[in-house]
């Protein structure tokens, strides 16, 4: 098979090894961007041709994985930035026959980009790198080029917090997740988007479902808590601080909601917010904090 990753087990297996050894090995000469394209183009057909659905689930898996078997930080968010760029550029090509597997893999590599930041320790310039790439231009939450289907983000919203929480179960002590750093893309997106259907999408799939996780339950009307689609979001409330992990720990989840929540009102009273997604946000933010008095009165 002439692609570069098979999807024979024997081969693929070598393929991918071989590959992680390539990509760790580039202290000295990195990757030019368009090799990383190259690359990844050939990675991205080579799972276009992956029809089996244990197959598909085990070369979505070993492909996620690379970004944790790559030596140096570094390398594994170049290695997801050419993920990034590829699923954006080739996403409207997706039939709807294959759009169920490239969901799958995007799952595969939301998660494991967030075992990464844990295993960097949330370290500042790792965040900032992971966060550009979600936001400069190519990247599927960049709110100012027209190129990034909406589709994506809209995904990516459903299954953000869920792959989070994920991530901080599968280790044992992880450091505080520095929740408003890692919400920045989603804000900014919700911010700037010029899509009425993408911030209502962002609102109720990710800001209305974490601020109600935040907020500790009400036995009088249970039916107001929001529910989120296969994950109740067991460890973030517990687990999670503003944006350092070393500056404290993680801090009350009831303190954090409300940090949330003034992080949207100050995002958008700012001069480059949309006036249309200003007042929704405005509105959220009033009706939360309303509910919150209400509560408490």
């Amino acid at each position: 098979m002439s692609t570069s990753i098979s999807k024979e087990k024997k081969t693929r297996d070598k393929a991918v090894k071989n590959l992680a050894v390539f990509l760790s090995d580039d202290e000295s000469n990195e990757i030019p961007d368009i090799e990383m394209a190259k690359l990844w183009k050939g990675i991205f057909y080579c799972f276009w041709m992956s029809d089996k659905p244990l197959v598909q689930q085990a070369l979505a898996s070993e492909l996620a994985e690379l970004l944790l078997t790559i030596k140096r930080v570094s390398s594994s968010l170049r290695f997801l930035r050419g993920f990034w760029m590829t699923i954006v550029r080739e996403w409207h090509g997706i039939d709807r026959l294959r759009m169920d597997k490239y969901y799958l893999l995007i799952r595969r590599f939301l998660n494991a980009s967030f075992r990464l930041l844990i295993q960097a320790h949330w370290e500042n310039s790792a965040l900032k790198g992971y966060n550009a790439i979600l936001t400069d231009s190519g990247g599927p939450l960049c709110a100012s080029d027209i190129k990034v289907p909406s589709s994506l983000s809209y995904h990516l919203a459903d299954i953000y917090l869920g792959e989070l929480d994920k991530a901080v179960t599968s280790f044992d002590e992880p450091s505080p997740v520095p929740l408003l750093a890692l919400l920045h893309p989603f804000i900014a997106l919700a911010a700037q988007t010029p899509t009425s259907t993408t911030y209502k999408h962002i609102e109720n799939a990710l800001f209305r479902p974490l601020l109600a996780v935040l907020r500790p339950p009400r036995t009088s009307s249970p039916q107001k808590r929001a529910r989120l689609p296969g994950s109740q979001l067991a460890n973030i409330p517990s687990a999670a601080c503003k944006y350092d992990p070393s500056s404290g720990g993680a801090i009350e989840a009831l303190a954090l909601r409300q940090e949330v929540l003034q992080t949207l009102f100050d995002v958008a009273s700012a001069e480059s917010t949309r006036g249309s997604n200003r007042r929704k946000m405005y509105t959220l933010y009033k009706e939360v904090a309303e509910d919150d008095d209400g509560s408490e009165s």
